[in-house]
């Protein structure tokens, strides 16, 4: 799941360094927690230790963040940026058992059955998950854990719909008044247009959702390659000329957020009966040379300090539920109370044959 940010949101440098370590005491300890099996030999200075946390490159914290982690363990991490959610699954699957680097970040549930099917990751199970609500636990093996969540939605631009009422269903979207008027991204190359994909399989069926399409074909909806080609593009926000875009729940707290002059209502809505739920994860990759200290690092990204730090920098919802939201975000960008959802299982399987067909409706 990924949210392009306007330029004042700085990224963090990648870097691949890998090192060594561990103090024998400190991984007995780690691994009476977590279960992990660990080699009782190795004799390892844990001040020594370097881990390499794997990416997409919306990744973004605030400075202090992991120096603070490394405070309190004495353990680095650099941070490699490796495009966007599908590239950085499918390097890790290329990898399998000898990985770039110890800890993955940024899988969502739109990819998390390939990488269960390749066994990229490690078992680990974090006391943090007790505040973590059951719904976001995909995995009952805890092979990789939840961090944050986000609604892809169809988005409006208040001012621009007139006096035409905004869109209250998708099937509104394929009606003669909102013609020429929305945008969406191609789900072969962008993570909100493949969820919106899922969004119209999922609402409208095997039977029904090929058909939905020739309505939006008709409709003259317009295709773009990604999300910043269609929010800064076609959609009025960038100064096109359609009012409806595939988005985010997020966005209007990002337009208050971001907005200049400042205003203090978002020029955006949210047609919230059209959200596909993404649910983002971090794993231990198998193959790591420290678990143990990956497996500090995922309890660290699920605990206060960097979950609080998740919805001003990546705008998604952070995972843990009993951290505070910025207020734009309890304001302006409620997630959806009943989202479209879709097992890992069953989206694998269908993500070949769904998008082959929407090309051959909407590209063909």
């Amino acid at each position: 799941m990924q949210l392009s940010l306007p330029a004042t949101a700085r990224r963090r440098p990648a870097a691949t360094v890998r090192a060594i370590g561990l103090g024998l005491a400190m991984a007995l300890i780690t691994a009476a927690c977590t279960g992990t099996v660990i080699d009782a030999d190795a004799e390892v200075d844990v001040e020594a230790v370097t881990l390499t946390l794997i990416t997409h490159e919306s990744f973004v914290v605030s400075d202090g963040v992991f120096e603070l982690f490394t405070e309190q363990t004495g353990i680095k991490v650099d941070v490699l940026a490796a495009g966007d959610a599908g590239e950085v699954v499918s390097r890790a699957v290329l990898s399998s058992g000898d990985p770039e680097g110890d800890v993955l970040f940024g899988i969502d549930n739109t990819f998390l059955q390939r990488g269960l099917d390749a066994n990229l990751f490690l078992p680990h199970y974090s006391a943090g998950l007790e505040s973590v609500p059951d719904e976001l636990k995909l995995d009952p093996q805890n092979r990789v854990t939840p961090m944050g969540v986000s609604d892809v939605c169809v988005n409006y631009w208040i001012d621009a719909l007139g006096p035409t009422p905004p869109p209250t269903s998708l099937e509104d979207l394929a009606s003669p008044a909102f013609a020429g008027a929305f945008v969406t991204q191609n789900p072969e190359s962008s993570s909100p247009g493949f969820a919106f994909l899922l969004a119209t399989v999922s609402h409208f069926g095997e039977d029904g959702w090929e058909d939905y399409w020739r309505q939006l074909v008709a409709n003259d909806v317009a295709v773009t390659a990604g999300w910043t080609d269609a929010y800064y593009g076609e959609f009025v926000a960038g100064g096109g000329s359609r009012p409806l875009v595939t988005s985010y729940a997020s966005s209007p707290p990002a337009e208050v957020i971001f907005a200049d002059p400042p205003v203090d209502e978002p020029p955006t809505g949210v047609l919230l009966e059209s959200c596909f739920r993404q649910i983002e994860f971090a794993g231990i990759l198998k193959g790591t040379a420290y678990p143990n200290e990956a497996g500090q690092l995922i309890d660290f990204m699920l605990g206060e300090t960097f979950q609080q730090d998740v919805p001003l920098n990546m705008f998604v919802y952070p995972a843990n539920e009993t951290v505070s939201l910025p207020i734009e975000f309890t304001k302006f960008g409620p997630l959806s109370a009943d989202p479209i959802t879709m097992s890992p299982a069953q989206i694998e399987a269908g993500r070949l044959d769904w998008t082959q067909r929407w090309t051959d409706i909407v590209l063909g």
